[in-house]
């Protein structure tokens, strides 16, 4: 077994990884980054719409400013956010997109004379204003007063994430890729490091640093229909769970986005609405326009997919072997248009539909995206309950998103949150001296390596692994998607109580040696049921409708009893979660009110957390 040491270890080298490892190589601090797959394949290369920055650049984005962008993402977060985190980063976003050009991503920029925008469907012209020529461009996505979405072409995780490594390369970080850390070195009160299996070999190795970053994205292959990849399965958090001291922030917080295609549920970028395209159904007629007026399929993500929900409910679904569906129409968007901002959408329809978007309408329902839940923190990023721990992205519960991210603040917070978080962490380091004992190493690595040989031997018994995994989608798919209700929440509870002492039991068909993606599974599958369970009895629990938190049975926002932050621990040998909760931040800019889209009523609170004064004070 070998032992590698550094100043920080970053578990994870998408764009949050990388982009803390950055500041903390330039501040001369030795980093090692480990990743399951090499980094440009990370899920951050997936992103393809792009990243919200108050820039002002673009005719429809004149007058735009990072107040403006704070006031979006609160409202977008159904004030679950923490507004002193969401102000962080809109301030700090248009700076850190200027960084990125000049790191070389090749944003796409303002060209002179006539542009071409589409509002409701229908074509209408502008002319964008000379001076501007040559500046980052922006386009329109869900929730937002002004477009400014930054991106480049409809590829834009791609183009920053070979920038990001790109700058990584130059500085010398050490990048490892299949490597998977299986379990956080920690004596319940400081972090030392991670047991690590390599991918390659089956072997365990040990990482010491004087602090960690879990940088894993999210967990949504915990979920059957999802847009995630395969390496989103939850292994981050998993670790961090097992610890027993550090919370999830806002399990029951799961985003679900309208256009994920039928039948593999791969993302079809929300800049297909934001440049003009628009929802059908059944009857090959456009309907968000009769639910939202205003923002018609440029609502917010959550509000769109709960209108889809409920037209398909209403008879006006299209019916398929793989379950009912809506249309995305782009063909008016044209040739050219499609050709180059939606090229990556094309090859998607080509290859995995057999469809031209230019003559034929895309197959699309909503299905789960992102985690607004995550390894909870506080602003700078470390996390809460262990000493040398830190999470960003969609890793974390930072907590910008609250309730509702809106397209293009995630992107955008992997690389501002994760600048930021950079920037307290070789802070911390500058100030770090650990001692480390031995034993505790050596304690890890047995535990570990008696877990593998328990699943090799079949002493926990036979059960299949992903037999298990599939019952664990089965019932999140069942009881806790899109509308949520106590009945079956509640079966969605005791399913999980008998698929995770399945779990417990769970034997390997393989040898286990070597890669063995079934050992890696089984690794992960009782964490995983954990995760699932959290997301099911924090959603029971909250009796209220926020953001993509919709319960039937509690249609109102209840800002009365419900304005604080979920926070789930799982104690070491406990069967469920221990739920408790926390005020939001004493900083109140926007005091709760309606989101201007999404309907619904509101139950007012009669003071705010934190805060002596009424809310009319």
């Amino acid at each position: 077994m070998q032992t590698f040491y550094s100043d920080l270890l970053v578990v994870g080298a998408g764009l949050s990884g990388e982009r803390i490892a950055v500041e903390a190589a330039e501040a001369g601090f030795s980093v090692i980054v480990l990743s399951i797959v090499p980094a440009r394949r990370s899920h951050s290369s997936a992103a393809q719409g792009g990243m919200q920055a108050a820039l002002g650049n673009c005719a429809m984005g004149k007058g735009d400013c990072p107040d403006v962008h704070f006031a979006d993402t609160v409202k977008g977060s159904d004030w679950g956010c923490d507004q002193e985190v969401a102000r962080l980063f809109a301030d700090t976003a248009p700076i850190e997109m200027r960084r990125l050009a000049h790191w070389g991503v090749p944003w796409n920029r303002v060209v002179p004379g006539k542009s071409h925008y589409f509002k409701g469907g229908e074509k209408f012209e502008k002319y964008e204003e000379p001076e501007k020529e040559g500046l980052i461009t922006a386009r329109s996505f869900g929730g937002t007063a002004k477009w400014r979405t930054c991106y480049t072409s409809d590829g834009t995780g791609h183009a920053v994430m070979c920038t990001m490594d790109n700058r990584c390369a130059e500085l010398g970080i050490d990048v490892r890729d299949r490597s998977e850390a299986i379990a956080l070195i920690h004596d319940g009160q400081q972090c030392y490091g991670a047991v690590v299996r390599c991918l390659r070999t089956g072997e365990l190795h040990t990482y010491l640093a004087k602090a960690t970053a879990i940088c894993t994205g999210g967990f949504g292959r915990i979920y059957k229909a999802t847009t995630n990849a395969v390496i989103c399965d939850g292994g981050g958090h998993v670790m961090t769970m097992d610890t027993g001291v550090v919370p999830l922030g806002n399990p029951e917080a799961i985003q679900f986005h309208p256009t994920g295609i039928v039948p593999t549920d791969i993302l079809v970028t929300e800049g297909c609405r934001g440049d003009g395209g628009t929802l059908l159904d059944a009857n090959r007629e456009r309907f968000m326009h009769i639910y939202e007026p205003d923002k018609a399929e440029l609502a917010s993500r959550d509000v769109v997919s709960r209108w889809m929900t409920h037209h398909m409910r209403q008879g006006k679904g299209v019916k398929s072997p793989y379950g009912e569906h809506l249309y995305l129409d782009i063909r008016h968007l044209g040739d050219k248009h499609i050709s180059t901002k939606l090229r990556e959408v094309d090859e998607i329809c080509k290859h995995f539909l057999g469809i031209d978007p230019r003559t034929e309408l895309i197959p699309v329902r909503p299905t789960q995206h992102y985690t607004m839940a995550g390894v909870r923190t506080d602003k700078s990023g470390a996390a809460y309950g262990l000493k040398g721990l830190f999470s960003a992205g969609e890793a974390a519960c930072w907590d910008m998103h609250g309730f509702n991210r809106l397209g293009g603040n995630s992107l955008a917070e992997t690389v501002v949150a994760g600048g930021i978080i950079g920037k307290k962490v070789a802070e911390y380091l500058a100030g770090a001296d650990v001692s480390i004992s031995t034993a505790l190493v050596r304690d890890a690595v047995r535990k570990q390596q008696e877990r593998i040989a328990a699943f090799a031997s079949g002493a926990n018994g036979s059960e299949d692994v992903f037999k298990v995994r599939e019952a664990m989608q089965d019932a999140l798919m069942d009881g806790c998607f899109v509308f949520r209700n106590g009945k079956d929440l509640e079966a969605c509870i005791l399913r999980l109580q008998d698929i995770l002492d399945r779990a417990r039991k769970v034997g390997l068909k393989s040898n286990g040696k070597g890669a063995s993606p079934e050992l890696a599974a089984a690794l992960k599958i009782e964490g995983q049921v954990k995760l699932a369970m959290c997301i099911a009895v924090a959603a029971l629990a909250r009796t209220e409708s926020r953001g993509s938190h919709a319960r039937e049975d509690h249609p109102e926002r209840n800002d009365r009893d419900w304005l604080k932050r979920t926070l789930a621990v799982w104690p070491e040998g406990a069967d469920m979660p221990v739920l408790s909760y926390e005020a939001p931040s004493s900083v109140w800019e926007i005091p709760p009110g309606d989101r201007g889209y999404g309907g619904g009523t509101i139950i007012p609170a009669d003071k705010l957390p934190g805060l002596d004064q009424d809310i009319a004070d």
